[in-house]
């Protein structure tokens, strides 16, 4: 303890002591003062500061606690599923069509890559330069310098962008392009149709759009065939976008090889237009078709219709070029069609092969006279002398023996009126007068014994000549094969069974008939050396619609043929449309069947029927 001084002292140790102490226990004093004013001011102590911190931090743990309870069991489907559309990408990757190729595996229409090539004048810096890359252009795609320059100054003035130039470029044109490095030229990539035979099978493989549609032929018809299944696929990708490559399911750059398959031979396709255009154009003629056909099976090996047009360039042709008559128009089949009658009238026994009928100019039927195509000297003729002449007044007595209920129902049972069912679009329904008018009105009948008075197409008229030379069954015809992969594999798709409809006796009788209409009587064009052929012409007038009767001087000219007679395996169908000046199907259609059936017999190998003579060289 210090010692106590007594006041006044004057002692400088002890009063240094003295002011030290003072100094000292002031400032103690002023501190308790403080400590103990706090409360009272409303301050908070050390312990509710550590509570509240504590506080704090435990009601945050309540709620991240609850969070993460949230995410991991409330929302985890919900936020896993998120995660994977994150981290997931679906491709819809672009499937081709698939190639069809004819019966010699030769291609008929494939998807190629091209390129649409748009022009932005806007981009051009000035008129030379416009000028410059125009004159690069057009020499690139072979056309007139001034069109492009003209077309592409007057953009760049007007300050034109997306013209659109040249569609389907070939990946050969688009990198000559690429190389001027030009402002303003733009190449889009894009997938086409390509079709190498153009217009040479265009009537049946027909054409796909700018949307990629079939529009016509097997291409409309068979779009299920040629659309590939274009399944979705899903990728798995990593965070900067990147598809993981070991994602990559098997198969996704290389797909199945399929291809449609069709019955056509591309050869006998172009022999048969070029004879079927020689003759169309001798005669100036309107149209013409030729259909060849196997008879066993009902296959089409060709099927011609002109005019015709070029698929790559549709969009330059007629619309009425896309319809194919041969399927799509009907027309009388006049003499054509005498030989199916003569068959029905054997069939029913109400004549024989040996039967003779007079043959007089004129016939008169329920009040209207029906007269022969050509007068003739005829007294009388055989039935095989009734096809060889063509004679309608024969034919009508022939039909008049076979009561007219079961004619009509004859007609019914070969499908007058119906379709064939080929598998190619918009074939048209044939017509057949209603039974009423035909079993009360005698003309009917006797118009229809010489194949007017009703209507169908050309192919349903081979399909009929084809059941004469199979033995009496009619096939569908058909132009689709089937499907077929680069192994051989051969998926067909299934056809109706043949229908029989006469008898092998009757058809045979029918054959050989036939034989002497070529050898002996109007189809005698058609004559192949070496080769046994049958067949008939036909010379028919032209309905017309608008009038329900006839046009003046119009006339469709036809000759079906069928071969060899031994064993008769094709039928060839040639058909003319208002050719003018001497036509008959003698003049004008048999011999087209004649030159189709020259480029058959060598394209086929068929061994002749006989012995072709030596011709010996001229001295």
């Amino acid at each position: 303890m210090p010692t106590s001084v007594p006041p006044g002292s004057f002692d400088r140790r002890h009063r240094t002591v003295v002011t030290m102490d003072t100094q000292r226990t002031k400032p103690q004093k002023k501190a308790r003062k403080t400590l103990n004013k706090h409360p009272k001011r409303g301050g908070t102590t050390p312990y509710f500061r550590l509570i509240l911190v504590w506080g704090v931090l435990f009601a945050s743990s309540l709620v991240l606690a609850g969070n993460l309870y949230h995410l991991q069991v409330v929302h985890s489907s919900e936020l896993l599923r998120r995660a994977r559309q994150q981290q997931t990408t679906y491709v819809n990757p672009y499937i081709p069509r698939r190639q069809v190729v004819d019966r010699n595996d030769n291609v008929l229409a494939i998807d190629r890559q091209v390129y649409t090539l748009y022009v932005h004048p806007n981009q051009f810096k000035s008129d030379s330069e416009a000028e410059t890359v125009a004159t690069d252009v057009a020499k690139i795609l072979a056309r007139p310098t001034a069109d492009i320059t003209d077309l592409f100054i007057d953009g760049f003035k007007n300050k034109k962008s997306g013209i659109r130039l040249a569609p389907a470029l070939s990946e050969e044109i688009a990198d000559k392009l690429k190389k001027l490095r030009a402002n303003g030229l733009d190449l889009v990539r894009e997938y086409s149709r390509l079709y190498p035979q153009e217009n040479v099978v265009a009537d049946v493989v027909g054409y796909v759009d700018i949307d990629r549609r079939g529009q016509a032929g097997i291409e409309y018809s068979q779009e299920q065939l040629l659309e590939r299944s274009a399944q979705t696929i899903k990728f798995r990708k990593t965070g900067n976008g990147a598809l993981l490559s070991d994602r990559i399911p098997e198969g996704f750059v290389h797909g199945e090889d399929w291809k449609l398959q069709l019955t056509l031979d591309t050869r006998l396709q172009r022999a048969a237009r070029v004879a079927l255009r020689e003759q169309m154009q001798k005669f100036s003629a309107q149209r013409g078709g030729v259909i060849v056909m196997d008879v066993q099976d009902g296959s089409i090996l060709s099927l011609v219709s002109e005019p015709s047009y070029n698929p790559n360039e549709y969009f330059n042709s007629d619309v009425n070029s896309f319809r194919n008559w041969l399927l799509a128009d009907l027309y009388e089949p006049g003499s054509t069609f005498k030989p199916i009658n003569i068959a029905i009238a054997l069939e029913e026994q109400v004549i024989q092969p040996n039967d003779v009928f007079p043959d007089p100019d004129t016939i008169k039927v329920g009040g209207w006279s029906i007269r022969n195509a050509e007068k003739e000297d005829n007294l009388s003729l055989s039935i095989t002398g009734i096809l060889q002449h063509s004679s309608n007044v024969g034919m009508v007595q022939v039909m008049q023996r076979l009561k007219p209920d079961v004619y009509y129902n004859w007609l019914q049972k070969l499908g007058i009126g119906k379709t064939v069912g080929i598998d190619l679009p918009f074939e048209a329904r044939g017509q057949l007068k209603n039974q009423a008018k035909f079993v009360s009105s005698p003309i009917e009948p006797a118009t229809a014994s010489f194949g007017q008075g009703f209507s169908l197409t050309p192919i349903q008229l081979v399909q009929l000549h084809a059941a004469l030379a199979n033995g009496g069954k009619l096939v569908t015809p058909h132009v689709v094969r089937g499907l077929i992969d680069s192994q051989g594999q051969l998926q067909q798709p299934s056809l109706p069974q043949p229908r029989t409809v006469f008898s092998p006796k009757t058809t045979q009788t029918l054959v050989e008939m036939l034989e002497t209409v070529v050898l002996q009587g109007s189809g005698k064009a058609s004559q192949v050396l070496g080769y046994r052929i049958g067949g008939k012409t036909g010379t028919a007038q032209k309905a017309n619609t608008s009038s329900r009767g006839y046009h003046s001087g119009a006339v469709i000219t036809s000759f079906v043929g069928m071969m060899p007679i031994e064993a008769p395996r094709y039928v060839v169908l040639a058909i003319v449309d208002e050719p003018k000046g001497i036509a008959y199907g003698s003049t004008v259609a048999a011999p087209i069947v004649k030159s189709v059936m020259d480029s058959l017999i060598s394209i086929e190998r068929i061994p002749p029927s006989q012995p072709i003579p030596k011709v010996s060289p001229s001295p």
